[in-house]
C-alpha cells in the first residue's frame, strides 16, 4: 500500500481523472466569458481549447435577464421557486428518513424485517413505473401547477437514505438509548435529543445528495410545473435553451449554467468534512 502510494503513476493518473472531470466545468465557464461572435467561431472551428480575447461578465446580466418573459423577474422567480423547493425537501428527507430508520434500528416490532426488506424492495422499482399514478393521484387532489407534488412525497422517507441511516443508528451504543429511557425520554425525544446530534456526518450526505437531486431535477417540475411562475430553475434553463439555443447564443447559455451550477459547487465544499466524515464511518462501520 505504501509502495502503491509512493509511486508517482498514481498521481498522474489521479491528474488525468480530474482534468478529464472539471474540462467541461472550464470549457462552460470559458464560453460564458465569450462574446457571441467568438464563442460562434470557435463552436464552428471545433476548438476544444477556446481562449475568450476579453472576459465578457456582462453575459451573466444579459442572461438573467432574458429569462421568461419579463425582464429579471422570470429568472427570480425561478430561483425562488428552486430555493423553496429544495429547501423543504432536504428538511423532509432528513426528518422522516432519520425517523423511520431509529424505528426500524431500535424500536422492536412485530414485522420489522419483513418490512424493512419491503422497503429496499421499492428501491428496484424504476420511476417511470409510479410516474403516472403519482400523477393521477396529485392530479385528483387538485395540486398540479403547484409545488406540493415536489415537497410533499419528500416527507414519507426516502428508502436509500432511511437505509443508510438505519446502518449508523445501528452503531450507536445501546447504553445512551437506555440512560434515555431511565430519564423518563420517550421514542421521539430520543431521536431528537441523540439520535440526530449523533448522525450529523450521515444528515450531511443526505443533504448534499438530495439538493444536488432536487436542483437539477427536470422531469418532475417538468411534469407538474405548466405555468411560468411556478417554475424552478432547471425548467427556466430548458425553456431558455428552447429559446437562445442557436449556435450565436451559446454564450448566453453557458452563462446561466454556471449560474445554476453555482449553488451545488458551494454546499459541497461548504459540507465537505462532514460529508467525507459521513463516507469513511460507514466505510469502518458497515
Amino acid at each position: 500500500m505504501n509502495q502503491a502510494r509512493s509511486n508517482p503513476g498514481w498521481y498522474v493518473l489521479l491528474l488525468l481523472g480530474a482534468v478529464v472531470m472539471l474540462f467541461p466545468l472550464w470549457w462552460m465557464l470559458v464560453v460564458s466569458l465569450m462574446t457571441g461572435t467568438e464563442a460562434k467561431q470557435s463552436m464552428g472551428s471545433g476548438d476544444i481549447l477556446p481562449v475568450p480575447r476579453s472576459l465578457e461578465w456582462t453575459n451573466y446580466a444579459q442572461a438573467v435577464r432574458e429569462v421568461g418573459t419579463e425582464p429579471w423577474a422570470g429568472f427570480l422567480d425561478a430561483l425562488a421557486n428552486s430555493i423553496v423547493v429544495t429547501v423543504l425537501v432536504v428538511a423532509g428527507t432528513i426528518l422522516s428518513s432519520s425517523m423511520v430508520a431509529t424505528a426500524f434500528a431500535r424500536v422492536r416490532f412485530r414485522g420489522r424485517n419483513g418490512m424493512f426488506v419491503l422497503m429496499l424492495a421499492t428501491m428496484m422499482l424504476p420511476a417511470q413505473v409510479t410516474m403516472i399514478p403519482l400523477f393521477l393521484l396529485f392530479r385528483s387532489l387538485g395540486w398540479v401547477d403547484t409545488l406540493l407534488p415536489l415537497v410533499v412525497p419528500a416527507f414519507f422517507g426516502s428508502a436509500f437514505f432511511i437505509f443508510m441511516y438505519r446502518q449508523f443508528i445501528a452503531q450507536i451504543p445501546e447504553a445512551l438509548f437506555e440512560a434515555a429511557r431511565l430519564d423518563g425520554c420517550g421514542w421521539l425525544e430520543i431521536w431528537l435529543r441523540i439520535v440526530l446530534p449523533l448522525c450529523r456526518p450521515v444528515t450531511a450526505i443526505t443533504a448534499v445528495f438530495t439538493f444536488i437531486f432536487v436542483w437539477n431535477d427536470f422531469m418532475t417540475p417538468l411534469i407538474y410545473l405548466h405555468s411560468e411562475e411556478q417554475a424552478t430553475i432547471a425548467v427556466a434553463l430548458n425553456s431558455f435553451r428552447t429559446q437562445f439555443g442557436g449556435i450565436e447564443d451559446v454564450h448566453l447559455l453557458m452563462a446561466l449554467s454556471v449560474i445554476t451550477m453555482v449553488p451545488c459547487v458551494v454546499l459541497f465544499f461548504a459540507a465537505q468534512k462532514q460529508f467525507i466524515e459521513g463516507l469513511g464511518s460507514g466505510a469502518v462501520k458497515g
